[in-house]
């Protein structure tokens, strides 16, 4: 493997690139008219526009970059995620093209692809599920009986797809039916398949994935676990690995299953194994994602390993270089995803500007990133700016580490979600991990937000307020030389 296509673009386009580089492998990014300017169109070894703006006339273009990664001599294709990273079809293609897909192959992607499908797959391998139907709902009327048998509430979910698209909760008979026709005419329209299921709605769950590494000789590995359960509109805010509630042993039993999971669908490449997981740490297979996943980092710091790089040593063919004994948890990651999304605005999307932009450094911090001062965030993409990582010996460690950083971490001109971050990391339930995925639901209102901005005229006022009702009688008063410090001076 001499040089490789990247059908993605920013902060994961970049994140490939680099490691690619000290592979001493060439890379090709392909870029919509939008990202011209873009880092990873720099950084490449060369670079091809596919389309405008649009995914669905770029990014999503599947036989044009194809054709792209033919023309520029290159001999695989790495997907990121997002974007063609799950379609098997086009995975399908790529291999018929004489190319190497850094992947999965396409038969792994359509049975996890498919909800119903994946459980029917691992049901074989006794991994445990949330009880439910395993087949499409097609009949009303039995579903409303299969729901009253598990017991209300019920979840109805979409078959294919993700991100909580598709997906009603359902509190009683009444209200089953319109549940129903939403969620199917939702996920018809998200994904052009209205199949759902039903299962029992686990009600504040955590939710826990298993990182897992496959070769294509049959070795399967599991790297250890990711909790993500601080989450807004069943999309991540704050990852981290390991999780603060595991026992040694539910780890184990939990990694076991990944790996059965894995070797229910022939699974080869770097993939992610999700369950719910109950207060007394029973846990549920929920879904695998057969891709790399956007908080992988995490599972790095601990590990050791360079995910990207196993993806691709992999898809030469090589074996694993070690086995499950080798891998050890070693200190802590946290990963707050840094969106351009204004938390006091039900977080929805605030794209502009970057007008100031400044990195937080040091010792444990690491931030992926595609963006410098000045740029635009696109409109037409996921609004996310970058990934903040930090890496300690304990969990502790980890989060003071991740509240200086985003002190340090300077953006102007757009709304981000920075300070949700900082909320998180000071908030009592999150150091104590006694939190679950309704972690925003329980404890966030966005006017908490006030007292943690950095607003220095109620900071100053504060302070002075203060120092007044401590010294009656004496005169406050700013030093000239335009420091911060305050000086005390008695009346004469």
């Amino acid at each position: 493997m001499k040089k490789i296509l990247i059908a993605n673009r920013g902060e994961i386009a970049l994140r490939v690139m680099r490691t690619a580089k000290e592979m001493g492998i060439k890379t090709v990014a392909v870029f919509s008219e939008a990202d011209r300017k873009a880092l990873h169109v720099r950084y490449a070894d060369e670079a091809v526009c596919i389309g405008p703006p649009p995914s669905s006339q770029s990014y999503l273009l599947g036989d044009k970059i194809i054709d792209v990664a033919i023309e520029t001599g290159a001999d695989a294709i790495h997907p990121g995620y997002g974007f063609l990273s799950e379609n098997a079809n086009f995975a399908r293609k790529v291999k018929a093209a004489g190319l190497i897909f850094v992947g999965p192959s396409a038969e792994s992607m359509e049975t996890m692809g498919s909800k119903i499908g994946a459980k029917q797959a691992v049901s074989q391998f006794n991994v445990p599920l949330v009880p439910g139907t395993q087949e499409a709902l097609r009949d009303v009327a039995e579903a409303k009986r299969i729901a009253n048998g598990i017991g209300y509430p019920v979840l109805v979910k979409a078959s294919a797809g993700g991100g909580g698209k598709g997906m009603r909760i359902v509190n009683s008979e009444a209200e089953f039916e319109e549940a129903i026709r939403m969620a199917q005419s939702e996920a018809l329209a998200s994904f052009g398949d209205d199949a759902v299921f039903i299962e029992k709605f686990v009600g504040s769950p955590k939710h826990i994935e298993i990182q897992i590494l496959g070769d294509q000789h049959g070795n399967v590995v599991y790297l250890f676990e990711r909790e993500c359960s601080i989450q807004r509109r069943h999309q991540k805010l704050v990852e981290e690995a390991p999780s603060s509630c595991l026992t040694p042993e539910v780890r184990k039993k939990m990694g076991e299953a990944a790996v059965n999971v894995a070797k229910a669908s022939n699974y080869y490449g770097a993939g992610t194994v999700e369950f719910l997981v109950d207060h007394e740490l029973n846990f549920y297979f929920l879904e695998m994602n057969t891709r790399l996943q956007v908080e992988h980092p995490v599972t790095e710091q601990i590990v050791g390993l360079d995910l990207v790089k196993e993806q691709i040593r992999i898809a030469r063919g090589e074996k694993l270089g070690y086995t499950q004994e080798d891998l050890k948890i070693k200190g802590h990651a946290l990963e707050l995803r840094v969106c351009a999304e204004d938390p006091m605005n039900n977080f929805l999307p605030d794209i502009g500007k970057l007008v100031s932009y400044k990195l937080p450094q040091g010792y444990g911090v690491r931030v992926d990133d595609s963006f410098e001062e000045g740029m635009d965030i696109p409109i037409q993409y996921d609004p996310m700016i970058a990934k903040l990582i930090t890496f300690g010996s304990s969990r502790e460690e980890a989060i003071s580490r991740m509240i200086r950083a985003i002190a340090d971490y300077k953006i102007s001109g757009i709304e981000t979600t920075l300070s949700f971050g900082s909320f998180v990391m000071h908030h009592e339930a999150f150091i104590k991990g006694d939190f679950d995925t309704n972690f925003i639901q329980k404890y966030f209102e966005p006017e908490m937000l006030k007292i943690n901005r950095p607003d220095l005229s109620a900071i100053a006022a504060y302070s002075a307020g203060d120092l007044f009702s401590q010294h009656e009688g004496k005169e406050v008063k700013v030093l000239e030389n335009g420091s911060s410090n305050w000086q005390l001076k008695r009346k004469q």
